[in-house]
């Protein structure tokens, strides 16, 4: 095939990639969709190795992308696949004696590499689409380079993007760092339409896609039949959408409707991808973006939005969420269009709104739920990644809420290292809740039902009305999905180390008993006089108004819920009933007893109480609460509603203003005695009083004057008086009142007739003469005369104006020329 290959760009990369390979062992192949490099590169490696033998493993994403390559590579050989080249995705195997190039999804490798890191018969390793930047594709790229440092160095490693990013990945998987084969794209020419819906109608809302986008994204499809020739891709985000549009497209014309998406059977897949007699309209999710190629496209749709996992780690709910489409990802599919002949490509947004849209997709390690990529780590001996060459770093919050996580599945221990549970569920090829509620719900409910469940969960399927137990049965009756399904079901049965027989729970008790066990942090309880439920971690959550099925019922286990923005509860998609004992077993790390003292409604409520997690099950009065305990308790009460709950009487007010003029003036060790101190060291100043506190009648006979008094520091609390005196004698001779701030920061202020300061010759000083008296100088009536902390520059300037006032107004008091030497 090499001597004679078909007529694509990657073939001028060739060479430097085989001498890349022999000088340093790895190389990075960066080029665009369409120019073959899933085509032609695994066979130049594995003729580069004829003589050495070994296979040559190729990694996709997805499994129908593996399918796909490996049918298409073996019929440029003219041979079926399984002989010289073969796949192997999840369920589903084809592999002989003499394959030598076998494609296999990026998870399949993975666990390969779990088991037996030397790869025993591998020469070559490609991993492709690495720029998609999926969890297993990180981790993968991550191992390979462990392994080729430690005990496989003769292990040959390409790795193949179609974006930008090769620089970096080469200095990733090789200190050199690795070469780069850049091989240019030659598409044909794509022709740009703008499509945006019409004004009101927005792509994505709380519910998701709403149907009026549908209408306009297959009102767009029409438009594209009928002004350009050629088969028609389009992109929408989910399966969900693929099935809308199916419907709105069903009296089309002349044309083929069919659907393309992970979930479908391998021959309807293979249908999709293969030419039809007529012309066809293929309505796909992101599979088709990369690594396939779609026969006949010469026209691709998008509605420019995409499926990506989001998790908010605070609530631990991780989901899929319909996000707008990256400017590269929008890219790529556009040049669908132009693989074979030129093209055209409906964008359903404007060309303003494609300036605003992201450069590129973030990778799942910053935005996804981190429990299984730590499990992994965790198996693979690096439990927190540091000694591996990730592509970026993984956020340190959702690494610790996952590995709390694990912990409580009892899959690694408080240091992080691995169990012998956790091995065992990281041998199951899905999520670790899922692995857990296999292994522990074959127990509680039969190897075949906990098989059923988990592959109901792991298929992400919805379930009608939010009833899971009803998406079971509707399985079970066969349809559509019912095949892949009962494919994963045997292959998750046979993972099972025994098979315990079926036990005589009912479904719908079995269904809800392995939702708990994945997920124990969702159990949930309705609370009192509402429809709403509190769930085990926390969180709210309610059924849609539309999904009366489980409303209602006293305890559920949530297998899929999705919490927006601002909302006060997550909105529940799919749950199961539960009963209280079947809550208890599956959550029974979060059970505990505990004496809980709070302030509440102006008064200490002391309680021994049960719970499970969030929900409280059961609570007693407590008639003596520990001491330590009622303090922290009313110190709590201070925090949240403020030190006005204490008695201040005018003497304790005054006290805390001087002493904060002198922490403000002369700091140490004058303590801060603003609201957030005082709240944090309250042990300190009020001490054991809090303990006898009971309510707020108590709280108010707190000698409040003396607890400040124990936070003056001696022996500089003798000069209190003299630094920051509550009184100032005058040269008249009588002592006036200063006036201190509340914050400290403030001047104080003597507000005195100015008649009284005359002698003084220099305004009076106060913390050892650092701060000036802000002086008020008022006339005999007590009225505003003058404001000024400079009585020096007063007396020899501003005086004489205010004097010749004072004099008019007030003849028959004296207004001496020189106030420093007049009698007061």
């Amino acid at each position: 095939m090499l001597e004679s290959p078909p007529d694509l760009p990657v073939l001028a990369g060739l060479p430097a990639l085989t001498t890349a390979l022999r000088e340093h062992g790895v190389a990075v192949v960066q080029a665009p969709p369409g120019t073959g490099k899933t085509t032609l590169v695994p066979p130049a490696v594995a003729a580069m190795l004829a003589r050495d033998g070994g296979r040559v493993v190729v990694t996709q994403p997805r499994r129908i992308a593996a399918r796909a390559a490996a049918r298409r590579l073996a019929g440029l050989l003219g041979e079926r696949v399984g002989e010289t080249v073969g796949h192997t995705v999840r369920g589903d195997r084809a592999v002989g004696p003499g394959t030598r190039i076998e494609f296999v999804t990026t998870g399949v490798l993975l666990r390969r590499l779990q088991r037996d890191p030397e790869l025993p018969g591998v020469a070559a390793v490609v991993l492709d689409e690495v720029h998609e930047r999926q969890l297993d594709a990180d981790l993968t790229l991550a191992f390979l380079v462990d392994v080729r440092a430690t005990v496989r160095d003769d292990l040959l490693l390409v790795a193949m993007s179609a974006t930008v990013e090769a620089e970096r990945t080469a200095a990733t998987i090789d200190e050199r760092p690795a070469p780069v084969i850049d091989v240019p794209g030659s598409l044909h020419p794509v022709t740009q339409h703008w499509s945006p819906p019409p004004p009101g109608v927005l792509p994505v809302d709380e519910r998701g896609v709403p149907p009026r986008f549908l209408d306009h994204v297959a009102a767009t499809v029409r438009l594209a039949l009928a002004n350009d020739d050629g088969d028609v891709l389009v992109f929408v985000p989910g399966v969900g959408e693929v099935a809308g549009l199916l419907r709105r497209l069903s009296g089309a014309g002349d044309v083929d409707v069919l659907p393309l998406h992970g979930r479908l059977p391998a021959r309807e897949q293979d249908l999709a991808l293969t030419r039809g007699p007529r012309r066809r309209v293929v309505v796909s999710t992101a599979v088709a973006e990369s690594s396939l190629t779609v026969p006949g496209v010469r026209v691709v749709v998008d509605a420019g939005l995409s499926r990506e996992p989001r998790t908010d780690q605070a609530r631990g709910l991780p989901a899929l969420v319909t996000v707008r489409v990256s400017r590269s990802a929008a890219e790529q599919r556009a040049g669908r269009a132009g693989r074979e002949a030129p093209g055209a490509v409906y964008r359903c947004w404007s060309r303003a709104e494609h300036v605003h849209l992201d450069p590129h997709p973030a990778p799942e390690i910053a935005v996804a739920d981190l429990t299984g990529f730590c499990l992994e780590l965790a198996a693979w001996g690096d439990v927190d990644g540091s000694g591996l060459a990730l592509l970026d770093p993984p956020p340190a919050a959702a690494v610790e809420t996952a590995r709390h996580t694990l912990v409580e599945l009892g899959a690694i221990d408080e240091t992080g290292a691995i169990t012998a549970r956790g091995r065992a569920m990281a041998q199951v090829p899905t999520d670790p809740r899922l692995a857990r509620a296999l292994l522990d719900g074959a127990e509680a409910v039969g190897a075949r039902r906990a098989a059923e469940v988990v592959a109901l969960l792991d298929d992400d399927v919805r379930a009608p009305g939010g009833d899971l137990v009803a998406a079971l049965r509707a399985l079970r009756r066969g349809g559509p999905a019912a095949r892949s399904w009962s494919d994963d079901v045997a292959r998750l049965e046979s993972l099972l180390p025994t098979r315990p027989p079926r036990t005589p729970l009912t479904d719908d008790l079995a269904v809800g008993t392995v939702v708990a066990l994945a997920h124990p942090g969702r159990i949930a309880r309705r609370r009192s006089g509402g429809g709403s439920y509190l769930m085990v971690s926390g969180t709210g959550a309610s059924f849609r108004a539309a999904d009366p099925a489980l409303a209602g019922l006293p305890w559920i286990a949530i297998a899929d819920a999705e919490r927006r923005p601002g909302a006060r509860d997550a909105t529940i998609r799919s749950a199961a009933p539960v009963d209280e004992d079947i809550a208890l077993d599956a959550a029974s790390g979060l059970w505990q007893e505990i004496d809980e003292v709070v302030w509440a409604n102006g008064r200490i409520v002391a309680r021994r109480v049960t719970r499970l997690g969030a929900i409280e099950l059961s609570a007693v009065p407590l008639a003596d609460p520990p001491p330590e305990a009622v303090a922290a308790a009313v110190a709590d009460g201070l925090s949240r509603e403020g030190l006005d709950l204490l008695p201040w009487s005018d003497a304790a007010v005054a006290l805390r203003r001087r002493m904060a003029f002198l922490h403000h003036a002369l700091g140490d060790p004058w303590p801060d005695v603003g609201d957030e101190a005082l709240l944090n060291g309250v042990d300190g100043w009020i001490g054991s009083d809090l303990a006898r506190v009971r309510s707020s009648r108590d709280l108010g006979r707190i000698d409040v004057l003396g607890a400040l008094r124990r936070l003056l520091p001696w022996p500089e609390a003798g000069r209190l008086d003299e630094l920051a005196p509550e009184r100032v004698a005058v040269p008249k001779g009588q002592a006036v009142r200063v006036e201190y701030g509340p914050t400290g920061t403030e001047q104080p202020v003597l507000a005195v007739r100015l008649q009284d300061a005359f002698g003084w010759t220099a305004t009076p000083r106060l913390a050892d003469g650092r701060v000036p008296l802000l002086l008020h100088l008022l006339t005999p009536a007590r009225r505003p005369a003058a404001v000024t902390a400079d009585l020096e520059s007063f007396w020899s300037g501003p005086y004489r104006q205010v004097r010749a006032e004072l004099r008019g107004r007030y003849p028959k008091h004296a207004w001496p020329e020189d106030p420093t030497n007049g009698r007061p």
